[in-house]
This record gives C-alpha cells, sequence and structure tokens, in this order.
C-alpha cells in the first residue's frame, strides 16, 4: 500500500540560503509520527511545503506526494481541493489562525458548508448549527452554545486551541499536521489537548505529524519520531527506541536535556 504522505529529499532555498536539505520520510494512512527539532531547524518549514504554502520567493526541490497527488510544483488551484480532505492543519497560535470579526460558530460552520459541498450535500442552517455544535462537544469545549456564539478573544487560550481543532476535524482528513500547538497552552490544558489530540486521531483513523520541540510531548502522541537539525533530518525510529538509545549526539543532548528537566521538576515540587 502506498504511503499517505512521502517526502522525497525535500530541498528549500531562499535569498541563496539552504534552509532545508535532503529531508525524506513517509506516513501511512493513521500512522502518528512526530517532527522534533530546535527553533529554526526546519521543521515548520517543512510543513508549509507539505501543505503547499511555502512563500513564492522560496524555491522548492525534491518531491512531496500527498494522497497520490505532487505537491511540488503544482498550481494553487490544484491543491485545493486536497485541502481540508487529504489534509488540514492546526497551528501553534489559534489567535493568528482564527478571524477575530466572525464568532466562534460562524467559523465552524463555514469549514462545515464547504467540506459538506465537496461531498455533494447541501445543508441548512439548521443542519450547519447541529454539526457545529456537535464538533465543539466532541472537542470538549463547555458550554457548546455560548462558545459558538463567543469572538475568539472572549474565550480562553486552551478553548481558541480546541475550536481550531474542531474547523480541522469538521474537514475529515486523511492527515493532521499539527505544528506546536500547545506549546502557548499552560502545562494543564497542554496536557488536555494532547488527550483530545490523540483521541480524535485515533478515532477517525487520521494520520497525524505532530511538530514539537518537546520530547515528552511528542513521546507522549507519537509512534515515529524524526530528529531535524539545521535543516537536515539525522534520525528516526520509533519513539521508544529513539528516546532510549538515541544514536546521534543531537538527539544524545535533547535527550539528556529533557531527563534533566525533568529531574529538577521533581526536585523542585
Amino acid at each position: 500500500m502506498s504511503a499517505l504522505l512521502s517526502v522525497e529529499n525535500l530541498d528549500i532555498r531562499a535569498a541563496g540560503r539552504t534552509l532545508v536539505s535532503g529531508v525524506s520520510f513517509s506516513i501511512g494512512a493513521g500512522e502518528r509520527v512526530g517532527l522534533i527539532g530546535e527553533s529554526g531547524s526546519g521543521k515548520s518549514l517543512t510543513a508549509l511545503a507539505v501543505l503547499g504554502l511555502l512563500p513564492d520567493t522560496m524555491r522548492v526541490g525534491g518531491s512531496i506526494r500527498l494522497d497520490g497527488h505532487q505537491v511540488i510544483g503544482a498550481r494553487d488551484r490544484d491543491l485545493v481541493p486536497l485541502r481540508g480532505v487529504s489534509i488540514a492543519a492546526v497551528f501553534q497560535e489559534p489567535i493568528t489562525a482564527l478571524d477575530p470579526l466572525m464568532r466562534i460558530g460562524d467559523q465552524v460552520g463555514e469549514v462545515v458548508r464547504r467540506r459538506a459541498l465537496r461531498d455533494g450535500e447541501r445543508p441548512g442552517k439548521a443542519e450547519v448549527r447541529r454539526r457545529v455544535l456537535a464538533l465543539l462537544d466532541r472537542v470538549a469545549l463547555p458550554e457548546p452554545e455560548r462558545i459558538a456564539r463567543a469572538y475568539p478573544h472572549g474565550v480562553s487560550g486552551g478553548q481558541r486551541q480546541r475550536a481550531a481543532i474542531a474547523m480541522a476535524l469538521a474537514c475529515r482528513p486523511k492527515l493532521l499536521i499539527a505544528d506546536e500547538p500547545t506549546t502557548a497552552l499552560d502545562v494543564t490544558t497542554q496536557a488536555e489537548v494532547l488527550k483530545l489530540l490523540e483521541g480524535l486521531v485515533r478515532d477517525e483513523g487520521m494520520g497525524l505529524l505532530f511538530i514539537s520541540h518537546d520530547l515528552p510531548v511528542v513521546a507522549t502522541i507519537a509512534e515515529r519520531a524524526l530528529v531535524m537539525r539545521h535543516g537536515e533530518l539525522i534520525e528516526a525510529g520509533l519513539v521508544g527506541p529513539l528516546f532510549q538509545h538515541p544514536a546521534h549526539p543531537y538527539t544524545q543532548g535533547l535527550v539528556a536535556a529533557a531527563r534533566a528537566f525533568d529531574k529538577a521538576l521533581e526536585t523542585t515540587l
């Protein structure tokens, strides 16, 4: 069976600089993969390349096949049908992803309507509203009716992120990209969102590319991990063996730092 996502020798250049070089990996249907690296390692650029959302100023080489379609070199109008069906994304700070002038329910409803039209359906207002409230309830938002009427600035960061996840879920994508989706949240809310994401991905049978600089977070949600540094993929493997016996010095340093932080936290508590 062919991979849902196949990236081969991905190169990204801008202003004469190489930002990502020779990156190759694949994700199968329902597989959960973590992409790890420090800021500037090329994680988010790789995700944007997969989505076909890199700016025109960047030059991209290699191959990205998403659900049987070539992304690199494709026209944007040819990629639009893939977004929201084959792939959807949840980003780090939902306040920038949500329209501040639209009620949350209307934003989720717009996604519901668009996906329904692609499926040949034309749901009425009452049916769209029913689906919106069901989605808000599915992502464990309290008082879905109230949240649907609220604007993004009127709810908490964790609630905004759950609303963004509801929008992605409304697309019913085959592959979900979650780019640092818990970084801006407190520890308790972070754990809740991770548990929510894990359950939704499992229940819907979606593939997941989870991007983070936090090893313990990736270990919680991913089956396999990819480690990036300076735009290159330096190590990959199943999460357990990779974190227990890292081969590359950089990965060893990340694991050691994570363990030292956990020890310090235990001592403080």
